[in-house]
């Protein structure tokens, strides 16, 4: 285990700072392992005494991933979270980000915030159409990708034709560094291809402690193993014959994905997996603005706000805007200037967060997520910054395919219906569409339908505000022009509607309509909501 020594100097240097941080995503398809992962890295972090049990202040609580009532509830990820260790020599930000596809424009602002992604595949199912969106923004945007190949102490494919299905479907070519000995469900251990190893599978107790790893000699494995040995030495061969090999430079450019083998739930192949993370994964880099000039990581702090969540305390109806470091030294109470208004900024309340749990944090550096706290005047996409003014690009959200009318069942909740509505709107939950026209009933826009059922339940429980959803007529959304839109007035068969904005959105009530309206009006502005967030 290597630990780095830093002089005074070095000790507050942005650039030597970030050099330890590895900031990465942890993406996958529901029930593919992801939260077990994530906190078999705290496990192995040392941020968990034992798995699923974090250290909180004074033992008093937990703090987890999945943190949000809803969460615990429905049994999967709705949220992202941020979720900061260190492990050997390195300063580690996880990003938990919710695995359904219906939350996948809460993925792909975090995947903004990310440096390096890790691909968790369940080894019985592989790529799953679900999510395949989320990969393929990974390949688009050239994020780095490691793949875990998860439950393999479980029935499950054929790896080598994970490898092709992983190659064909995202573009990525995986290059295995472990090997599993054994097939799925017969797992035996792995081999480290880089060193030759074979590292024996052994299961712990309810999976609470470190897997042990014992190193075998291959004469000593091909002896115990056998067939399942041969077969393995088989499939091994096979790669070295087709340059299957890990290449750093490739995997920086988001061309190859080195791939891993393992099974959470049971801890083994973990430690190869973080191991990985900090000597493949890149640490932060100077980012571009919204001019395409980048911002060196030794120019003053600079940082942009890729989530927004509030009653993470539900008891204090707090509000936390997370913010990434891209450049230079972050001060707790530093003045900072908000580029979308120009005005200062007070970071005063500044935090480190883990799971729903903080803690006052005094600095911070590129790579680092700070947690600003009761920040309301905040946007997702927002940029602050100290010297020479910067602006990151704006995060684009999903094109909505789902549409519902919100209306308060009790009429005297009007003012929490209303103040639910803006916040859950400021997060992303969902987009809010007004009519400029007047008709005071919001329209809500969504990607999935679980986007609508997080909506009214925390309108429910955290602003005691029931909400009646209903459809409206129209189902296809076009962004459009004022000009546009006064002539579909007397068109009939649309509605347009506003985002908070200022975009202008037509609504349809059928393709048919739309595209007969596109024939005869070619002049009419009436363009996809907004460029695919996959770059594509």
């Amino acid at each position: 285990m290597t630990v780095l020594a830093y002089t005074p100097d070095q000790a507050a240097d942005p650039v030597a700072q970030a050099g330890r941080r590895r900031t990465f995503a942890i993406i996958s398809h529901p029930d593919a392992g992801k939260t077990t992962l994530t906190e078999k890295f705290l496990l192995y972090g040392g941020a968990v005494a034992e798995a699923g049990a974090v250290k909180a202040r004074g033992g008093r609580r937990r703090a987890t991933s999945d943190w949000m009532a809803m969460e615990q509830q429905r049994g999967i990820s709705i949220t992202s979270t941020v979720l900061q260790f260190t492990y050997r020599h390195c300063v580690v930000n996880l990003l938990d980000t919710p695995g359904h596809r219906d939350f996948s424009e809460d993925t792909y602002r975090v995947l903004a915030a990310a440096d390096a992604a890790i691909m968790v595949l369940d080894v019985a199912k592989g790529v799953e159409a679900q999510t395949l969106k989320l990969f393929e923004v990974c390949r688009a945007r050239r994020i780095p990708v490691l793949t875990f190949l998860n439950k393999y102490d479980r029935p499950g494919r054929d790896p080598l034709g994970l490898l092709d299905e992983v190659e064909q479907q995202i573009g990525l070519r995986a290059t295995p560094v472990t090997w599993p000995v054994g097939l799925p469900g017969d797992f035996r251990g792995v081999i480290d291809r880089r060193r030759g190893e074979f590292v024996r599978f052994a299961r712990t107790a309810r999976g609470s402690t470190a897997a042990p790893e014992q190193v075998v000699a291959a004469s000593q494995a091909e002896a115990e193993e056998r067939g399942a040995w041969e077969q393995a030495m088989e499939e091994v061969a096979l790669l070295d014959a087709i340059g299957a090999d890990l290449d750093l430079a490739s995997f920086l450019a988001g061309d190859t994905s080195p791939l891993f083998v393992g099974s959470a739930l049971t801890n083994f192949g973990v430690r190869h997996l973080l191991d990985a993370v900090v000597d493949l994964a890149p640490p932060p880099a100077a980012r571009a603005d919204s001019t395409g000039q980048e911002r060196a990581l030794e120019e003053p702090f600079s940082g942009f706000v890729f989530k927004v969540q509030a009653n993470m305390d539900p008891a204090h109806r707090d509000h936390v805007a997370f913010v990434r470091v891209c450049s230079g030294r972050f001060e707790r109470g530093m003045t900072v200037n908000h580029a979308a208004t120009g005005r200062p900024f007070s970071t005063k309340y500044a935090a480190a967060v883990f799971g729903s749990e903080r803690d006052t944090i005094d600095e911070a550096y590129p790579g680092d997520v700070i947690g600003l706290v009761n920040a309301s005047d905040l946007r997702i996409g927002d940029t602050l910054y100290q010297g020479a003014p910067v602006a990151f690009p704006t995060i684009p959200a999903f094109a909505p395919e789902l549409f519902a009318t919100a209306r308060a069942r009790d009429t005297g909740r009007q003012k929490q219906f209303r103040r639910g509505l803006a916040q859950l709107e400021q997060e992303g939950v969902v987009q809010v569409l007004h009519d400029p026209d007047g008709d005071p009933t919001p329209v809500l826009a969504a990607v999935g339908p679980m986007q609508f059922e997080v909506f009214t339940f925390r309108l429910q429980h955290e602003y005691d505000a029931t909400v009646e959803l209903s459809p409206p007529q129209q189902r296809i959304a076009r962004r459009t022009d004022p000009a546009t839109a006064a002539q579909l007035k007397s068109a009939g068969g649309s509605r347009v509607l506003a985002r908070s904005d200022g975009t202008l959105l037509a609504l349809f009530e059928s393709p048919y309509w739309l595209r007969r309206l596109e024939a005869d009006h070619p002049d009419w502005r009436l363009e996809p909501v907004l460029t695919d967030p996959s770059g594509t």
